[in-house]
């Protein structure tokens, strides 16, 4: 038995045939790249924004342009025409980053987006064609007559990443694992050499041609003297005024003030040592800090006590000696500091201003929720590491010598404190273009597995408390910097990102043995 279509069913099924069509096609996102026209589909974009301002990445695959943030996430800018061998240009304002979720979201900067088109399967070819002429590793097919365009390749971005990121596979769960294990273990090393009960561990700074310094475990952190400070009526001249720090009021006091030296107004170089005791928060004003020092108890000596101008002056308790008793360091006490009138009142400023805002979360005590780091620069880089693991930090000296035969990084080694100290330069180290030396370089000395050894920085910035929720595993672009470079930490509201360094992976194992042979 047979039957015949009626005009009906006729209708019914092309009706059908276009709904599956249309369920069909493929949307594709077209855009430039050098004088080439590519598509991607649309699936894995997320969104297409104007090029950001990056910070660049020691280590990274050459088509990096560096880490962006994009609403608090941390964003790779993968340049797409050195990815495909093209000749560099500068971004414009009709350049585009193409963010495409690839495992992790990355940003593809391409010329300029063309449009996006519906495409049919039919249209769609395979590269078997072409092969013979052109490079289709990184093709997935081929859009003809689509868009205003005779032929549109279709670009595959997983295998371009493949390509560009190859030793990063399956990295990122074991990297996860021995991040929630804990990083560092510079401080189980301190506890067995006993190092930590035979020396001081100090931050010290210039007041008015004076160096001064503070118990390290005091300093809560070092900030720069904000623009605005609120001025506090009928307050003693000591009190500078109050600002707000995370969320919090930290009153100022200044230092020069406070021992009756001569005025003189913050400036660039000018900081801020937020210290801490019985659960409050001071922020000192000092002209300068200049380095972390750590001193041997028998180079400190107790302030003869006919030195103190009475009860109000007492903060300093010891003197230590460096350089032969060239250098004086005053340290300062901040338990006798808070017994000064000037903090009290600083302090009884800020509760004051607390009860009659009625702001009890202001002046809340830490919650321990937080990471120390110590901040300091590479070129326009900002690299921070625990302050556990920074043994101090001394300024370079004029001249270094040098050991033949040493690994390429190692600048030479110094005489510190009697000791051989190893001195790397950390921009060489990082793979980052070198510059001439200046005042302004500082050596960070770390233990390495047991081995001490000076990394070679641009500046030292500042001791930055950092919420634990604000550092993020950052993303894997090589083998060498997702273990160095493993996390960081993104303040989105103060525009910043800092690469958090692992101090244990700066030098491998080979150089590390032949480092501890040069301080042998």
């Amino acid at each position: 038995m047979t039957s015949e279509l009626t005009t009906e069913d006729l209708a019914v099924s092309e009706a059908v045939d276009d709904t599956l069509q249309t369920a069909q096609t493929r949307q594709y996102v077209t855009f430039i790249a050098g004088d080439e026209v590519f598509a991607v589909e649309m699936a894995p974009v997320q969104e297409i924004i104007r090029v950001p301002e990056v910070v660049r990445v020691p280590l990274s695959p050459p088509t990096l342009n560096g880490l962006a943030n994009l609403r608090g996430k941390v964003l790779p800018i993968v340049s797409l025409r050195r990815a495909l061998g093209f000749e560099e240009r500068i971004s414009d304002d009709t350049s585009r980053a193409v963010v495409i979720d690839i495992g992790q979201p990355m940003g593809f900067v391409v010329d300029r987006v063309a449009s996006v088109v519906g495409v049919e399967p039919s249209k769609i070819e395979g590269v078997e064609g072409i092969s013979a002429t052109v490079n289709t590793e990184l093709l997935s097919g081929l859009i003809k007559d689509i868009g205003g365009h005779a032929m549109v390749m279709v670009l595959n971005f997983q295998k371009l990443i493949e390509q560009e990121f190859a030793q990063l596979v399956a990295m990122s769960q074991e990297r996860a694992r021995q991040l929630q294990q804990g990083l560092s273990t510079n401080t189980e090393q301190e506890k067995q050499t006993g190092s930590s009960e035979e020396e001081l561990h100090l931050v010290s700074f210039d007041v008015d041609g004076q160096e001064y310094a503070i118990a390290i475990e005091d300093v809560q952190e070092i900030v720069q003297v904000p623009e605005q400070i609120v001025q506090v009526p009928h307050a003693q001249s000591h009190v500078i005024g109050v600002m707000t720090l995370r969320n919090r009021l930290l009153p100022l006091v200044g230092l020069r003030r406070m021992f009756a030296m001569s005025e003189q107004s913050a400036d660039e170089q000018s900081r801020i040592v937020v210290v801490a005791i019985h659960g409050a928060s001071v922020g000192i004003v000092v002209d300068n800090v200049n380095e972390v020092l750590r001193v041997p108890r028998r180079d400190v000596e107790s302030m003869p006590s006919m030195l103190a101008r009475g009860q109000d002056m007492t903060d300093i308790t010891d003197i230590c000696q460096l350089s032969g008793g060239d250098r004086l360091v005053s340290i300062i006490s901040t338990e006798n500091l808070f017994r000064h009138s000037a903090i009290k009142e600083a302090m009884n400023t800020v509760n004051d201003m607390d009860d009659t805002t009625g702001n009890t979360a202001i002046n809340q005590d830490d919650n321990g929720d937080d990471e120390q780091v110590v901040v300091f620069r590479l070129g326009t880089e900002e690299f921070g590491v625990p302050i556990d693991s920074v043994q101090e930090i001394v300024r370079v000296p004029d001249t270094l010598t040098h050991v033949p035969k040493a690994p390429d990084a190692v600048e030479g080694v110094i005489n510190l404190r009697g000791s051989v100290l190893p001195v790397v330069d950390l921009r060489r180290r990082l793979g980052l273009e070198a510059v001439e030396r200046n005042d302004g370089q500082r050596i960070v000395v770390f233990l390495i597995r047991g081995v001490r050894t000076g990394f070679i920085v641009d500046a030292v910035a500042e001791v930055l408390k950092v919420p634990k929720h604000s550092i993020e595993i950052a993303p894997q672009l090589s083998t060498e910097q997702s273990t160095l470079l493993s996390r960081m930490a993104n303040l989105e509201k103060q525009k910043r990102m800092l690469q958090l360094i692992e101090p244990d992976h700066l030098l491998a194992a080979d150089d590390l043995n032949t480092i501890d042979q040069l301080a042998a």
